[in-house]
């Protein structure tokens, strides 16, 4: 029997990556079984496909090469990831950021002028978020007459080795709340994120799906906008989001092989 979210029109998907095609982890990570064959059926079916991330410890040049070992085929402009984002806003505002990042991905940043800073730009760091880096940019925010700080990201946690680990929103909160400044999201679940990248697949909202595992940043977020948001049972997903107080996901599916199923059991 047909799920309610698939019977109206689905001119586009949106997927997450992470928890979606694959768990991460040592090595380089797992595909969730299924998940392989399913991108393959969906983009051989002719829907545009955009795969809409969050993740920031990597290029996206270095993200679709560890794509391609696990087995997936994806081309680097089907990514749609927060750092090319937010470099093309501080070029267009002539901002200099001070980079609290992942080491592995300064080389998206090329070309952006990172001297005398004026504006704070953190990401998924990892290891980088020390009290000397974290206060770094405290310090900095705090010097500033107009203090910007962009967040690429506002998720509060995600999944790594079968554990949950501590997300870039954490510590945008720690900041926002000893600066008093208000984060500007760049990335899930920013709605002009989102927006961008239906806007590449030149179609309207309320055609599209976007399938992931976090339920407030890709699910409400995609929600937000017009769109259908589908929830899977895989990276991040727990039982407990089956009763989110404020998100209500369009539909739950197994893993993503059940979703293209869906999506494409009218094709």
């Amino acid at each position: 029997m047909m799920s309610a979210w698939n019977k109206r029109t689905i001119d586009g998907v949106l997927l997450d990556i992470t928890g979606v095609l694959y768990e991460s982890g040592t090595g380089g990570g797992t595909p969730i079984p299924g998940s392989i064959s399913a991108v393959k059926k969906l983009k051989a079916s002719g829907i545009p496909v955009r795969f809409c991330t969050n993740e920031t410890t990597t290029t996206r040049r270095k993200l679709v090469e560890k794509l391609e070992k696990l087995g997936f085929k994806l081309d680097e402009n089907e990514i749609f990831a927060p750092i090319p984002a937010v470099c093309s806003i501080l070029r267009q505002r002539g901002l200099r950021p001070h980079l609290l990042v992942h080491p592995d991905c300064v080389p998206d940043f090329e070309g952006v002028d990172t001297r005398n800073p004026n504006c704070v730009v953190i990401s998924d760091a990892t290891h980088e978020f020390s009290y000397e880096n974290m206060n770094r940019a405290f310090q900095l925010l705090m010097t500033l007459d107009k203090p910007i700080l962009f967040s690429l990201g506002a998720g509060k946690f995600y999944k790594e080795d079968d554990k949950l680990v501590l997300d870039v929103g954490a510590y945008m909160k720690a900041l926002e709340y000893a600066t008093d400044v208000k984060a500007e999201i760049v990335g899930k679940p920013s709605p002009a994120f989102f927006n961008t990248a239906v806007h590449d697949m030149e179609v309207l909202p309320d055609r599209v799906v976007m399938v992931g595992d976090d339920i407030v940043n890709d699910v409400g977020g995609a929600q937000a906008c017009g769109m259908r948001g589908v929830q899977v049972r895989t990276g991040k997903y727990r039982q407990l989001d089956e009763n989110h107080p404020t998100v209500k996901p369009d539909g739950y599916v197994e893993n993503l092989a059940e979703a293209v199923d869906l999506i494409l059991c009218k094709k």
